[in-house]
């Protein structure tokens, strides 16, 4: 079992790598091509950390994230900028 926590085992982890978000993106669009009524949500702390993540996340088709209460404010303004581009770009 790996602990996110871990300093020991930080330095092995990065959700922002390019290759973490494809995957994450891939599996989006698999999961609303195959199974659109299924809603996908994501727990974890990298939404909370970087609103950038959660941004991305918005931009994928994620239906729900996980978030720490210090950081719920600044990343619900960031999904919501993000909701609008994106509500901006489909008119």
């Amino acid at each position: 079992m790996v602990d996110r926590d871990s300093g020991q085992l930080r330095h092995l982890f990065n959700e922002q790598d390019e290759a973490v978000k494809k995957s994450i993106s891939m599996l989006l669009k698999t999961l609303k091509t195959k199974a659109p009524k299924c809603k996908v949500g994501i727990c974890g702390q990298a939404p909370s950390d970087y609103p950038e993540f959660a941004a991305f996340l918005v931009r994928e088709g994620i239906d729900s994230i996980s978030l720490n209460p210090n950081s719920v404010l600044s990343v619900m303004c960031r999904v919501a900028e993000m909701e609008a581009t994106l509500a901006s770009e489909h008119h």
